[in-house]
């Protein structure tokens, strides 16, 4: 991470803290219109799914209804749930958008995710051993975790946290790591435990039990769409999350560097452990405009859909203090992710005379 001076720090702080003020200014209107906007989308979506679903026997609609039902979760979860969660729209005192007693669709409860999302991850942002969203403690991501044989295989880790991706955010609260190290007992997460299988159970029994009897001479096929929507979700949540905090270039913190830190010194955390991607109208969308994952790092209060206007004044305030803005094309930062993933499951002197190898020869080009 960049060394600023306190008088850096003190500025970088005014100057972000500057652009979050002018947006909170300006709320009202057209905010409220979009997240509407986006709900009526999001349910249209859903019906039309639903109601395309008991007809899947012919192809292309099990095509569309699946996809249609997929595209609404990832709408809700994401430019929905996630953003409403964060209090993006408090300030509307609509009962239905309430940060506290919103409730999403998807297995992980609302009160885990403030939990673990909400506090664990953005005030620890990338610093090991306090952010326990740095490699979902299933992944090796960086020189801060000791190599062990089980990392060879965390490729296939990884794939199965992407299929299985809400389960996974679901137990996260669990803490497995530290029930096998013995810092925790099971007994101290029965209560957690309680309401994750309460919530997974409702999610289960909804997709994978009510609607295909719903619709029972075809619940074969209303499984099937039901099963394909939540992996398309889970497919895409993963892949955007993981370009946002785990490429190349995103980077990492020791606890002792961030030790009393001020605000200043938390912004330029988040600036540099922070990754974007490129891409059109939708796909911002589609991410949850988490896309600007640098913005919604320092931001994540504000709308989402503030984030692509206020990019540039974000990167007019990294330069003005030489720190990296990190962003490139959705395909450039997903490969450095998977080159991530790859790279850190071997063992270091075998990653080290890999990267060696691979910098003599383009330093020979």
């Amino acid at each position: 991470m960049k060394k600023l001076s306190e008088e850096q720090l003190n500025g970088l702080q005014q100057d972000l803290d500057a652009i979050r003020d002018e947006v909170l200014a300006d709320l009202g209107e057209r905010d409220a219109t979009y997240i509407r906007k986006i709900i009526r989308l999001h349910r249209t979506l859903e019906v039309g799914g639903r109601v395309m679903m008991p007809f899947g026997f012919i192809p292309p609609v099990f095509v569309a209804a699946t996809a249609s039902l997929g595209i609404a979760k990832i709408l809700e979860n994401m430019e929905i749930g996630h953003n409403v969660m964060h209090g993006q729209y408090d300030w509307m005192n609509d009962p239905a958008l309430n940060s506290q007693t919103y409730e999403w669709d998807t297995v992980c409860t609302s009160e885990s995710w403030r939990q673990t999302h909400n506090y664990e991850h953005h005030t620890y942002t990338n610093i090991i051993g306090k952010d326990r969203d740095y490699g979902y403690a299933v992944l090796r991501l960086s020189d801060d975790v000791k190599w062990h044989p089980g990392h060879l295989l965390q490729f296939v880790n990884y794939i199965l946290l992407t299929v299985l991706f809400q389960w996974g955010v679901g137990v996260h609260e669990l803490e497995s790591e530290k029930i096998r190290r013995g810092e925790l007992r099971w007994r101290d997460k029965l209560p957690f435990l309680k309401d994750f299988a309460r919530k997974g159970g409702r999610q289960a029994f909804k997709d994978y039990v009510f609607f295909p009897l719903l619709t029972l001479p075809v619940a074969p096929v209303v499984l099937a769409g039901n099963v394909g929507a939540n992996l398309i979700r889970n497919i895409w949540a993963s892949t955007v999350i993981f370009c946002g905090h785990f490429t190349q270039d995103a980077e990492t913190f020791t606890e002792e560097e961030c030790e009393g830190e001020s605000k200043g010194h938390w912004y330029l955390r988040q600036l540099s452990g922070s990754s974007n991607f490129t891409g059109g109208k939708w796909l911002h969308v589609l991410s949850g405009h988490l896309s600007y994952q640098v913005e919604h790092h320092v931001f994540p209060d504000l709308p989402a859909h503030r984030y692509p206007e206020i990019s540039a004044k974000v990167q007019e305030v990294c330069k003005k203090y030489d720190i990296p803005y990190n962003t490139g094309s959705f395909a450039k930062q997903y490969g450095t992710v998977l080159s991530r993933i790859a790279r850190f499951s071997l063992p270091d002197a075998v990653r080290t005379r890999l990267e060696q190898r691979g910098s003599g020869q383009l330093q020979a080009i």
